[in-house]
């Protein structure tokens, strides 16, 4: 051993075994570090190998959609689509990617985009000759049986975008889930917010398209269900015609005083736009626009709410809204169901689904779980103007004898739905 050349005796001080170091040290070193990789190579060889059972979720589409025509999507209207739901759908898998991981399961979203309504066909017996077995709908509520019926019993089908109620009454399906709220659901939320005011007169402004009368019935019906009494129903209408100028005219159609509240039914927003601090009287707006029911609201602060919309922003480059974050808890609640019951078959999964036996975190507070008997996702709405959100229903005070959340929606007894998995 060379002796220290800077102390007696062979005792070095800390400069002297720093020199010694690289030469002296490093092979005791390198054949420890040897040691210890083939010990590791030894164990990863002994380790059984877990391969992930990998899962598809179709999102469908159309390219031709009305609902995302450029002047729709640059208005932005109050609970209109802000974008294609894809990066909501990516985001829900990425976010469930490690649960889904400790469970043994992958999750792939893929587009299954039809050209047109007349194309969809092909686009479904495609997904099913790939054996997809969960499909994630961006349709319009007219495409919904044709999808229904391509599915048969060999794929479950989400609705993320599509309010109509019929889709949960006469057109129910026992594969078809809802994650996005039914038009009543809307409805009785406001209902619910004005009641709580005691804001008990409501001057109703009805728009005259087909959606825009189904959006009335559905007032109607939580209007009577809470108490809210229509004062007056008035005829709107956007027009060229001089003859019809009358029909647009804010202050003229809500010049009467004996109203607490103007209620607008207009499924296309464009009149609606129009009305907040342009009615003839003093008075609050709600429905179309003013205080607006919605599925989620970028303002939303709790429960995770901000981490959701920053990871959204991030990854869309624009706000999230109610059919993305449909379309996120959507995939979110696959997961949820592969991760728990990926060997059920899937009519057993639908049955698990309504049987409240499956949860979903929604960053909205509760769990939230899908109705028996129409399938529909529970879950809070928020009361929300532009820049905020104004409470959440259901409310505090309103009763159910089973579970609060179904006071907002038809509930069981009320259901025409009968289909069952």
């Amino acid at each position: 051993m060379t002796p220290c050349p800077d102390g007696p005796s062979g005792a070095c001080t800390s400069q002297a075994r720093a020199r010694l170091a690289p030469g002296f040290l490093q092979p005791m070193l390198a054949a420890k570090a040897l040691t210890a990789l083939g010990l590791l190579a030894v164990g990863l060889s002994a380790a059984p190998v877990v391969q992930a059972a990998n899962h598809t979720v179709a999102l469908v589409s159309l390219d031709d959609d009305a609902r995302y025509q450029s002047r729709r999507l640059e208005r932005r209207f109050p609970g209109h689509p802000a974008g294609r739901l894809l990066p909501a759908a990516q985001l829900g898998a990425s976010d469930a990617e490690v649960g889904l991981r400790a469970a043994g399961h992958s999750l792939k979203v893929i587009e299954a985009t039809a050209g047109s309504a007349a194309d969809l066909g092909k686009v479904l017996q495609q997904l099913k000759t790939d054996r997809v077995a969960y499909w994630v709908l961006d349709l319009p509520e007219a495409q919904f049986a044709q999808a229904v019926q391509a599915a048969g019993s060999s794929a479950l089908l989400f609705n993320a975008s599509a309010g109509a109620d019929a889709l949960r009454g006469s057109q129910c399906a026992a594969m078809l889930f809802h994650s996005y709220p039914s038009q009543a659901m809307f409805s009785d939320a406001l209902a619910q917010y004005l009641a709580a005011r005691s804001w008990r007169n409501a001057l109703v402004l009805q728009g005259p398209e087909a959606a825009d009368q189904l959006q009335g019935q559905a007032w109607q019906r939580a209007a009577k269900r809470y108490g809210i009494k229509t004062v007056d129903t008035k005829a709107f209408k956007l027009s060229g015609d001089p003859r019809e100028r009358d029909l647009s005219n804010t202050r003229l159609l809500t010049n009467d005083r004996n109203h607490d509240v103007v209620a607008v039914m207009d499924a296309d927003g464009e009149f609606a736009r129009t009305l907040p601090y342009a009615t003839q009287q003093p008075r609050p707006v709600v429905g179309a626009n003013g205080l607006v029911a919605l599925a989620w609201h970028t303002q939303w602060e709790r429960n995770g709410g901000p981490q959701v919309n920053r990871r959204f922003a991030r990854l869309a480059q624009r706000p999230m809204v109610g059919q993305d974050w449909a379309a996120w808890v959507a995939v979110k609640s696959i997961a949820a169901l592969v991760s728990d019951h990926s060997k059920a078959a899937l009519p057993e999964q639908a049955r698990l689904l309504r049987s409240g036996q499956v949860f979903v975190d929604g960053a909205k507070g509760p769990r939230l779980s899908y109705r028996a008997w129409d399938g529909q996702l529970r879950q809070p709405l928020f009361l929300s103007h532009v820049d905020g959100v104004a409470g959440t229903a259901p409310l505090d005070g309103v009763l159910h004898p089973i579970e609060v959340m179904d006071t907002l929606g038809v509930d069981e007894k009320e259901s025409p739905c009968k289909a069952k998995p």
